[in-house]
Parts: structure tokens; C-alpha cells; sequence
């Protein structure tokens, strides 16, 4: 991408381990309140899902509303395994300095809220490669993935066309909302299904030292 002016990163799974850490709680969780799941199936229905959808997928799987503190003892309980198992994305910094060293700009865009990208990012020392101004949210957004409006958020805060833009993601759902933005998208695939990601239209990466590379940056 000659014309590359900005690289977005998905928070959960692409910068920081999140996703197993999690599914686990949720899994927990579900099971508790009467619908038995273990971390296989929690991340096939619920992975990348706003904490809203979780609500309501859970809820009609159960045939009955979740407790009316569900959602708060997921954000609880998962915000205590984050401080104390949470690590980096073998290669994320690394990739993140890269791609700033060869002069393109890089943002965030998160399904998660905006102050759980933040805590995420600095449990795991990522926050200081990025702005604080550039983190994105998709609760700043009319929708959410698989929808572009994120990407398209970040791309205009940010002063780049999505045409110059490329996109790390890790779901399909992620893939999906970056190809709808009109953006390159590079599928990091080291704990996802990679003919997913592929077939939601991304290039596949299995290690995030893969990227610079791959987007035509110096190594």
C-alpha cells in the first residue's frame, strides 16, 4: 500500500490476550445463571459481541431475562482476571513500532468500551504507543461491527481516507466491518479461524510480525 497513511488495531485478541480471559468469565457466568457453557462454545456465540447483544443472545437462549446484575459482574469479574493474567500479543508492540517508525499513523477501534481499551492498554504497557485521543469505541457509533462505522469513525478523526487505510483484526465480524469500509484488512489468525477471517475478505497474518511486511513497510 503505497499510499498507506493509517494502520488500526483492534484491541481484544490483536494488541492485548484478552479474549480466552474473557469467554472464560462469561462462561462462568452463564453457567451459573442456568446455561452450561465451556470457553469452546462461549467464543463461538459470543466473541466479539457489545455487551448488550451478550444480554440478549444469553436471554433468549435461556428463555427468560439474565439477573439484573449479569452485565456488571461480567465487567466486574473480568476487569479482576485482566489485572492479574493480562498480557500483550506476542509481536504487538513491536508491530505497533514499526509501522510508526516507517511514518504511518495507528489508532485503536475497539468493540469494547472506551475505558476498557484504556485499562486493557495500560495493564499490558501498550497505552504509551498510542495517543489517548486515538482510541476508538464502538459505542461512539450508531453501530457497531460488522458494520463500518467504527472504521469509518477512526479514519475521520484521524484525517485518512479509508482508501489509505489498513485494518488488524481478528474476527470476522472485525473483517467483515473493515472490508465494508472500504479498507485493506490483514487477519491475524494465531488463535482464530483462519478460513473465517478469510472468507470475510481478509489477508491472513499468523504472527503480528507478519504486518509491517505484508502492508509494504521497511522490516
Amino acid at each position: 500500500m503505497a499510499d498507506l497513511r493509517l494502520v488500526i488495531f483492534d484491541c481484544d485478541g490483536v494488541l492485548v490476550d484478552s479474549e480466552a480471559i474473557s469467554n472464560r468469565v462469561l462462561a462462568r457466568l452463564l453457567t451459573e445463571i442456568g446455561l452450561p457453557r465451556d470457553l469452546a462454545q462461549t467464543r463461538r456465540e459470543y466473541q466479539g459481541l457489545l455487551l448488550d447483544e451478550i444480554a440478549t443472545r444469553t436471554e433468549q437462549a435461556l428463555g427468560r431475562a439474565v439477573p439484573a446484575d449479569f452485565l456488571v459482574r461480567f465487567q466486574a469479574e473480568r476487569a479482576e482476571e485482566f489485572q492479574r493474567e493480562l498480557k500483550p500479543v506476542p509481536g504487538a508492540e513491536q508491530a505497533v513500532r514499526r509501522v510508526k517508525a516507517a511514518g504511518v499513523r495507528v489508532c485503536v477501534a475497539s468493540q469494547g468500551r472506551l475505558e476498557k481499551s484504556r485499562m486493557t492498554l495500560a495493564l499490558t504497557g501498550l497505552d504509551r504507543l498510542f495517543d489517548s485521543d486515538d482510541v476508538f469505541s464502538a459505542y461512539s457509533v450508531a453501530r457497531g461491527k460488522p458494520h463500518p462505522d467504527l472504521f469509518l469513525h477512526a479514519a475521520a478523526t484521524m484525517g485518512a481516507e479509508p482508501a489509505a487505510c489498513a485494518v488488524v483484526e481478528d474476527t470476522p465480524s472485525g473483517v467483515q466491518a473493515g472490508v465494508a469500509a472500504g479498507m485493506r484488512v490483514l487477519g491475524y489468525s494465531a488463535d482464530s479461524d483462519e478460513q473465517a477471517l478469510r472468507a470475510a475478505g481478509a489477508d491472513i497474518v499468523r504472527s503480528l510480525d507478519e504486518v509491517p511486511a505484508l502492508l509494504g513497510l521497511p522490516s
